[in-house]
Order: C-alpha cells, then sequence, then structure tokens
C-alpha cells in the first residue's frame, strides 16, 4: 500500500525481476476503471459496467473504489494461497481493515512510503492532477498512514529504487521463513 506515486507498481516489477526461483511472489494484477496511459502499472482495464458483472459474480477476492476509479483483484488470489503461494497485492490503505477481516492475520500489510516533497514532486511529473489534486492526496497519505495498524510494515522509497526492492524482498523472505518455522510448528503462516 501507498500514496499514489509512492513507487508501488516500480517495487513490484522490481520483485519480480530480482527475486529468486525458490522465493519468487506472485503479483496480482489489478483490475481498474481507469483506461490504461502508459504510466507504471500494467493493469486490467474494465468499463464500469464490465466491473459492475465481475462483482455480480464474485469474481473479485477484494474491491473498492478510490480517486474516482474501481479497483478489483482476481479471485486466483484465493487459489494461489491455498496452494501455498506467496501474493503480493497492490492494495488499498482505505480498504485494509476489510481485507484484514477476511485474510486474518495471513495478510501482512506493507506501506510504501514516500516524503512528501519527493511525492508531490513524483505526481507533478506523472501529470494526472491539477496542484490541488496532488495537494489533497499528500493530505490523504498523511491521513491513511496515521490510522494504518502497529504490525505493517515499512519500506522507505525516498532513495534508491534497487535499495527498497532489497528491502521489501528482504521483508518477504523473513515472511517466508517465518511461514516455514510456523508450518514446523503447526501455527498459521502469513503471506505477504
Amino acid at each position: 500500500m501507498g500514496a499514489s506515486g509512492a513507487g508501488k507498481d516500480t517495487l513490484l516489477r522490481g520483485c519480480r525481476r530480482d527475486s529468486t526461483d525458490d522465493m519468487r511472489p506472485l503479483v496480482a494484477h489489478r483490475y481498474i476503471t481507469r483506461k490504461a496511459d502508459g504510466g507504471t502499472e500494467r493493469h486490467v482495464w474494465l468499463s464500469d459496467t464490465e466491473f459492475e458483472q465481475r462483482v455480480a459474480i464474485d469474481a473479485f477476492a477484494m474491491h473498492w473504489s478510490a480517486n474516482g476509479f474501481r479497483y478489483g483483484i482476481g479471485r486466483e488470489i484465493d487459489q494461489w494461497l491455498a496452494h501455498g503461494g506467496q501474493v503480493l497485492v497492490n492494495g488499498s490503505r482505505a480498504y485494509l481493515d476489510e481485507a484484514q477481516s477476511h485474510y486474518g492475520d495471513t495478510l501482512v500489510p506493507v506501506l510504501i512510503r514516500v516524503d512528501p516533497d519527493r511525492l508531490q514532486q513524483r505526481l507533478v511529473m506523472r501529470g494526472r492532477e491539477c496542484a490541488e489534486q496532488i495537494d489533497a492526496r499528500i493530505r490523504r497519505a498523511r491521513e491513511l498512514e496515521q490510522q494504518l495498524p502497529s504490525n505493517c510494515l515499512v519500506i522507505e522509497n525516498n532513495g534508491n529504487v534497487e535499495d527498497a526492492v532489497s528491502n521489501l524482498l528482504a521483508a518477504i523472505a523473513e515472511q517466508q521463513n517465518s511461514h516455514r518455522r510456523g508450518l514446523h510448528s503447526g501455527l498459521c503462516g502469513k503471506h505477504l
């Protein structure tokens, strides 16, 4: 999770590229009612009608609305988890409580954090929003960050992207090792 412009998609691509075969997490793609704009996220565009059809047939494991768009994560992630996979989801901070109520302690929240000044620069360069919308996003980012649970892992993405990817992969490896130890002791494992 993290503010728009925090670099979530860049870090997910880095995880796909840099992880080893024995700890390669599965990265869920998102269904969004926003047409692709050539930006960093590769998502599946759905019209509002198509999105609602998928909601009606329970095709999403999770879905939410934010910033005038609808976002969904396909139900395939439940199958991946059932077969022992680790799944990375580009999720919503505002939807976290609902996601945790469904996945319980198997969900490990991770915040990708970026300094407000750097976030503003990234949003301006992206060119999707006006100055007022950017200011509102930065305020919302601060508010939502203060509401995150204490068990939320934090990955700073203010400098070198490779460092942030390495830190995220290290967190994934730690969770995977914790899961393996839990299996040996009969405890429930966690997925990131």
